[in-house]
C-alpha cells in the first residue's frame, strides 16, 4: 500500500495549518474535535489515515488544553493504525521550564517531552526552542527550524544603514551572533538582572550603538518588558533607531501597551501564535512556506538540515 502525507490541525493552530497545507499542495485533512458541555473534547479522525504519514500541526501555548488536545491526536492517530506520526509544533510552550533554577520545580519541557513520546508521536518538529538543548529531552527525532531563514530576507528588503545587531540578554547571545556574522556587521548585548519572573530590577548594555540603526533579535516576546526596556537603554546610548524580531508572539499581561508606549520602530514577529489584537508596530510574517517544506522533505527522506540556512527555501 503507497503511504500518503495528511495534514491535520488542532483547533489553536487551524489558521496556520490551512496555510501549510495550501503550501504543501493539499486540503487539510477532515478531523472533529468534539466538545462536550463540561469542558472535556474528543479529537475523531474523519478519514482512513492507517499506514499514512500523518502531520498533526498544533502550537501549545495557552491554555494547557491546546497541549492535552495534541496528545489526545496523537493518540487516536496512533489507535487508528498511522504509519508515521510527526507533532508539528510551531511553538512549543513550556520551553522555559528547562532546568531546576531553585528547588523543588519541575522541569516541565522534560516532562512535555516525555508525554509526546509516550503519546505516540515518532518525530516532532518546531521552530526555534527557548533552548536548543530541550532536543536532548526527547527520544525521537527533533526537526528544529530556525525563523532567521524568515527574518532575514525581510531585514535585507529594510536595507537599513549603519545596521547593528542587539541580544535582549545573555541567552540569545549565540542567536543572535550568527544573524550578525550572515550581515557581517557587529553586535552588542543588553545583561539584564531580574527581581523575579517577568520583572526586570536593572539592565545594561555591553558595546557601543552610537550613531547605528539596532535590531534586537529575540525568540519570544511576552509581556515585552525586557524588548522596550531594552529599546529605551538602547536610544540613551546613542542608537538612531530600534526594531525587534521575535519568533512567538506571545504577548501577554500588558505586551500590547509597552509595545505601543515603546520607542521601538516595529516589531517583527511570525505567524506561530494567533495575536490578540492587531496593532499598527506589529508586522506578522508567515511560516507557512517553510513548515510545507520540512513536512515534504520529511516525507521524502531530505535534508531538514537545509533548511536551517538562508534562501533554502526558494530551492526546495
Amino acid at each position: 500500500m503507497h503511504s500518503s502525507v495528511k495534514i491535520f490541525s488542532g483547533t489553536g493552530s487551524l489558521y496556520l495549518a490551512e496555510n501549510i497545507a495550501r503550501s504543501f499542495g493539499k486540503g487539510l485533512g477532515k478531523i472533529d474535535i468534539q466538545k462536550f458541555s463540561d469542558g472535556e473534547f474528543q479529537p475523531s479522525f474523519q478519514e482512513s489515515i492507517r499506514g499514512d504519514y500523518v502531520f498533526l500541526v498544533q502550537s501549545t501555548f495557552s491554555p494547557a488544553d491546546n497541549l492535552l488536545e495534541l496528545l489526545m491526536m496523537i493518540d487516536a492517530a496512533r489507535r487508528a493504525s498511522a504509519g508515521y506520526i510527526t507533532a508539528v509544533i510551531p511553538y512549543f510552550g513550556y520551553a522555559r521550564q528547562d532546568r531546576k533554577d531553585k528547588p523543588r520545580v519541575s522541569i516541565a519541557s522534560k516532562l512535555v517531552a516525555n508525554l509526546l513520546t509516550k503519546a505516540g508521536a515518532d518525530r516532532v518538529m518546531t521552530m526555534d526552542l527557548h533552548a536548543p538543548q530541550i532536543q536532548g529531552f526527547f527520544d525521537i527525532p527533533v526537526d528544529h527550524l530556525d525563523a532567521s531563514a524568515i527574518f532575514i530576507p525581510y531585514i535585507e528588503k529594510l536595507k537599513i544603514e549603519n545596521l547593528i545587531f542587539a541580544s535582549p540578554d545573555v541567552g540569545s547571545t549565540n542567536r543572535v551572533r550568527e544573524v550578525a556574522k550572515y550581515f557581517e556587521v557587529d553586535m552588542v548585548i543588553c545583561d539584564k538582572q531580574r527581581k523575579r519572573a517577568n520583572e526586570i530590577a536593572a539592565m545594561t548594555v555591553i558595546g557601543d550603538v552610537s550613531g547605528r540603526n539596532v535590531v534586537l533579535i529575540d525568540d519570544i516576546c511576552d509581556t515585552a518588558g525586557t524588548l522596550s526596556k531594552s529599546a529605551a537603554i538602547l536610544m540613551e546610548r546613542g542608537a538612531l533607531s530600534v526594531r525587534a524580531f521575535c519568533t512567538h508572539p506571545v504577548l501577554s499581561g500588558k505586551a500590547y501597551d509597552n509595545i505601543e508606549n515603546s520607542v521601538l520602530e516595529e516589531l517583527v514577529v511570525c505567524d506561530t501564535i494567533p495575536l490578540r489584537k492587531k496593532i499598527d508596530k506589529i508586522k506578522v510574517l508567515p511560516t507557512a512556506e517553510l513548515f510545507a517544506v520540512a513536512i515534504r522533505n520529511t516525507f521524502e527522506n531530505k535534508s531538514i538540515s537545509s533548511l536551517f540556512v538562508h534562501g533554502s527555501t526558494r530551492n526546495n
